[in-house]
């Protein structure tokens, strides 16, 4: 029944939630009642969602989610004030821990998205990207995540850098969520195996051995799937180092600074424009390096390989590759042409999993349209 679903959801946040501290907020009876009232012929009748941060239910996405029949149960944990690099959200019971290691930060700022869903407390919330903000959690949670062609949902973010994204169980639920926030949704058939191209560094990351190597077997078991079918290019994919045309773009700068902004951006966008014209699919660590410590990353930049997409527009997906030898969960980034999204999703759901996982969080029943 639509009730039994959001009731198992209130439950096991009530029983996670006080460790994970996923949730700024519980709405235990505002829940209850969506999912009596709501209509049981909608696509998404009764599958419960989480909101990122305190405005999350006044996006457009969860709007479009709730229109589908989707109930909303609460809203999640995102970084309060502090440092730049506090990654970790801050939910109603303390800090919110990785659900593999709780000395690791789940990633930022969809931090309490990503924890919500990897644990199975529900299996879809809504999140934002605007350097890697759903790509991160995504992979250091072990979920699915993709962050929209910017421009194609709408934004309140005036730099144009963030858009609108989903964390979830797996990329089903992420198809469920692109039929229903999109206007017009056609069902991509890939042709298997996808043309791909694999860089591990984009040419100026330095990414941990032990992230790398689990990356790379990710990408050999779609290879060895039939998934993908790696480019024999020459010369590895290389793009320039975006940090300072991203900081630019955010925090505003000089004239100078601006303008090597804007040279930095268009020589990326020629280089990732005659990429896809050949080729689809771009594979890269989602991350350069594993979930560090609720202390901070130090010199390390966990956005090194996502923020040049916040930058260029494209979409672009975490999907689990696996797990480091001391538990920590890893990703590997999924991008294609702007407008493509669709496809992503699909490539996600032809992919092996990871051979094998150390530790995880408990496996939920499958809800609403993952119960295929």
């Amino acid at each position: 029944m639509v009730e039994d679903r959001v009731a198992e959801a209130l439950a096991r946040i009530e029983r996670l939630d006080p460790a994970l501290c996923a949730f700024i907020e519980v709405w235990d009876a505002e829940a209850r009642e969506g999912a009596r009232r709501v209509d049981r012929r909608l696509p998404l009748a009764g599958l419960p969602f989480a909101v990122k941060g305190p405005s999350g239910l006044r996006s457009y996405a969860a709007g479009r989610l709730i229109g589908a029949g989707a109930v909303p149960v609460g809203s999640t944990a995102v970084p309060g004030p502090g440092t730049y690099w506090q990654t970790w959200g801050r939910g109603r019971h303390g800090r919110t821990v990785n659900p593999y290691r709780a000395d690791r930060t789940p990633g930022g700022s969809s931090a309490g998205s990503a924890v919500a869903v990897a644990a199975g407390m529900v299996p879809l919330a809504t999140g934002s990207d605007g350097a890697g903000s759903v790509r991160i959690p995504a992979a250091w949670c072990g979920v699915f995540g993709l962050k929209t062609t910017n421009g194609l949902l709408p934004s309140p973010d005036r730099t144009g850098l963030a858009s609108t994204g989903v964390l979830a169980r797996s990329a089903v639920e992420a198809r469920a969520y692109l039929r229903c926030v999109l206007d017009t949704y056609e069902a991509p058939r890939p042709v298997f195996p996808v043309p791909a191209v694999f860089s591990p560094d984009l040419g100026y990351a330095r990414p941990d051995p032990g992230v790398a190597a689990v990356v790379r077997a990710a990408v050999d078991r779609l290879v060895a799937a039939g998934v993908v079918r790696l480019d024999p290019a020459r010369r590895p994919f290389t793009l320039l180092d975006p940090r300072e045309a991203w900081t630019a773009i955010r925090g505003g700068g000089g004239q100078d600074a601006q303008a090597r902004a804007s040279d930095v951006r268009a020589e990326n966008d020629r280089r990732l424009d005659a990429l896809f014209a050949r080729t689809p699919l771009l594979l890269t660590p989602v991350t350069p390096n594993r979930p560090h410590g609720h202390e901070g990353p130090g010199e390390l930049y966990s956005t090194a390989l996502t923020w040049a997409f916040n930058l260029s527009g494209h979409p672009a997906a975490s999907i689990p590759a696996g797990f480091t030898a001391d538990g920590c969960p890893v990703g590997l980034q999924l991008v294609a042409a702007r407008g493509a999204d669709a496809s992503l999703p699909e490539i996600a759901l032809a992919a092996p999993p990871p051979a094998h996982a150390p530790r995880h969080p408990p496996a939920p029943r499958p809800y609403g349209p993952s119960a295929r």
